[in-house]
Parts: C-alpha cells; structure tokens; sequence
C-alpha cells in the first residue's frame, strides 16, 4: 500500500482536538436488556482503539451509538468534537464505518464503484476519477480496477471496502471485524493498511473477533462484557493485570487433553483454556515450582507433555479469566 491520499477538507476535521471519541455513561435498551449499561470512553486521535467482549456483550451496540446509526437512551458523547446527540449531521461527516461484509456494487469494477462513490460525495468527473485511482494505487488494487468485482478474491474485496470508505477521508474510522472471513495472508494485509491509516492520522475503533488481531494493531483494548466496561489498557497492561506464571502444556496424545484439563485444574486450582486450535492447554500456575508439580502429575497419569512452557499469559488468556469465556465468533441478536 502506498501512501494514502488524504483530501484537505476532511484532514483538517477537528483541528485541535485531543480525542477523537470522547464518551460517558452511554446506554441503549432493548426492551428490558441494556444492550449498553453506561459506558465512558476516551480515544485519543491517530490510535487504534479495539473493542472486545464475547457475544452479546454490547461491541456493535456501542459502534452503532458513537456511528450515529443508533440514539443512545442516556449519556452523552463527542467525535472530533461534534456531539453525538445535537450534531449527528456533523458526526456523520467526520466518519466512515466498514461492517463486516463487503457494501459494494458486485456488477461494476472496481475502479467504478469508487468513482459512483465519489460522485456521491460531491466530486466532480475528472476529480472522481482522479480520487478513485489515488485509493486504488494506495490499497493495492490498481491491477484490478477494471475488473467486475464478483471477480474478486475475499481479501481484495476488503480492501475495495476500505478504500470506498476513505473517499473522503474521515477523523475517525469504525471497523466492525474488519478481517472475518479472510485467510491469513489477506488479514496481515488489511492489518497493514490499518497501521498505515492510523499513521496518516486517522483514529480507528474496531471490534474483532480475533484477540491476535487487537494484540497486534491496538494501542489500547477495552473489554466489554454484559454491556459494561469491565477492563481497558495496553496489552501489556491487560495481561500484567491477569497475571504472571501461566503454564502451557501440548501433550503427545492429543485425544487425552480433557483428562489433562480436569488433571490440572485440581493441582492449580484454576480453569483451563485451550487455545484457539485446541491442540494447548493454558492455565495459572503461579510459581515454577507449582507448575512442576503439575507437569509431574500428569506424567504419573500417563499424560505425557509433547511440549510445555512458563510465560506471561496470552491475551486470549486475559479474555478467559475477565469474561469467564473463551473467546467467541460473530456476534448475532439485538444485544451486541
């Protein structure tokens, strides 16, 4: 990705602003569930800020208040300056939101979805084309602007969505799981063009799905869990908070990792994850000598380690022992 072609107009939104989102006590209901229960938040500009929490948390509820799609019932909240409630027009033109599925036209190219959408943004014919081509070259996709976009692959597709939501560009981008679905070479693609727009100056809130996705791109991590804030720092603050001591164990007979589970959990006295491909167990040991005594018993169960290993926890880890749950895939309902 080349660098990204920023229009004055919008670069200049909320000059002198120190936070882009600055927000209190924020709460949406659904009937008798507060899908949002007083949430504060503070996004500096130029940071990726994620959100994270298990289904029903209240992630896209959130995203959708501070993105003007959806009134809050109390609470009260500015995007680079302009209120939430009194100014949705002027919020609205300081923002672009990316949902998780690709908002483009499948029968046209590339290069003339980004051009229609330019017009719609008041560009005239040569400037729209002008802008339409700048975005193209910036995300890579030059060589196939005049391809239909029912062509393209499902990374391509992502970063065309991207790109159409930086016509103009906005001071404050939400990316709601902005990589679900794509392989690992395109998710670290579309993780380096958020770096890169970050780095010209635009603030990012995302949500995602993927806790390896929020410990690489973001500055700060909220988590979320039953409509309330129940955590928020770096990464590094995340898990320090956690913990220290966390043992990791693959063992050589994969098949017996629930009897290794329930093993370890009665030694330590703490729960058990395993990780995403469910192949490791991870728990709080607490000390080495703990954590040997553990190994020692699983081997005089006959539960043989493959592998094991003492560290900080990981931030699925940090996920587990703040929700009580692992981590979730999409969200679905009302109560997001």
């Amino acid at each position: 990705m080349n660098d990204l072609p920023i229009t004055p107009d919008k670069a200049a939104s909320g000059a002198g602003v120190a936070l882009a989102i600055s927000a209190r006590g924020l709460v949406k209901s659904y009937g008798d569930v507060r899908a949002v229960d007083g949430i504060d938040l503070d996004v500096p500009r130029g940071m990726i800020f994620a959100i994270l929490g298990p289904n029903g948390a209240g992630k896209t509820t959130l995203m959708r208040m501070l993105a003007t799609l959806s009134q809050p019932d109390a609470g009260t909240a500015t995007i680079m300056g302009h209120d939430l409630v009194t100014t949705p027009h002027a919020v609205r033109g300081s923002i672009a939101m990316t949902g998780q599925f690709a908002s483009l036209d499948e029968d046209l190219t590339g290069r003339e979805n980004l051009v229609l959408l330019a017009r719609l943004w008041g560009f005239r014919g040569r400037d729209a084309r002008g802008r339409a081509d700048d975005l193209l070259a910036a995300f890579g996709l030059s060589d196939a602007a005049t391809k239909q976009v029912k062509d393209y692959s499902g990374g391509m597709r992502r970063r065309l969505d991207i790109a159409a939501s930086l016509v103009v560009t906005p001071g404050v981008l939400f990316l709601d799981e902005p990589t679900t679905g794509l392989d690992p070479n395109a998710r670290k693609d579309v993780w380096r063009m958020i770096r890169e727009l970050a780095g010209s100056g635009v603030t990012i809130l995302l949500t995602t799905q993927y806790l390896e996705e929020a410990d690489q791109l973001a500055a700060r991590i909220a988590v979320i869990d039953h409509g309330r804030k129940i955590a928020e720092g770096t990464s590094r603050e995340l898990k320090a908070a956690t913990g220290s001591g966390f043992l990791y164990v693959a063992l050589a007979d994969p098949a017996r990792l629930d009897e290794a589970a329930v093993l370890l959990e009665r030694h330590l006295g703490h729960k058990v994850q395993r990780s995403a491909e469910g192949a490791e167990l991870s728990i709080m040991a607490g000390t080495t000598r703990a954590a040997s005594e553990a190994l020692s018993a699983l081997v005089s169960a006959g539960l043989e380690p493959a592998d094991f290993s003492m560290g900080q926890p990981s931030l699925e880890a940090v996920f587990f022992a703040l929700t009580g749950q692992p981590r979730t895939g999409d969200e679905q309902g009302k109560r997001q």
